[in-house]
């Protein structure tokens, strides 16, 4: 079953930004997170789900 990406809710982004980060797929995870967050209202809690899913790439440790 094939679903419309523009009737997808806030919390269906949130809940598979849940499911890439339990899957080891941090920039998935953050990306599905920022689009929770932007459909998000409240402005705090669009500033938690940010929180909760930082840019993996601002995050990252590099090593030799």
């Amino acid at each position: 079953m094939l679903v419309d990406p523009a009737n997808l809710t806030a919390a269906d982004h949130l809940g598979a930004a849940r499911e890439m980060a339990a899957s080891n797929r941090p920039f998935l995870a953050y990306l599905l997170a920022e689009e929770a967050a932007r459909r998000t209202a409240d402005p705090a809690t669009a500033a938690a789900i940010r929180a909760a899913f930082p840019d993996p790439n601002l995050t990252r440790e590099e090593t030799d």
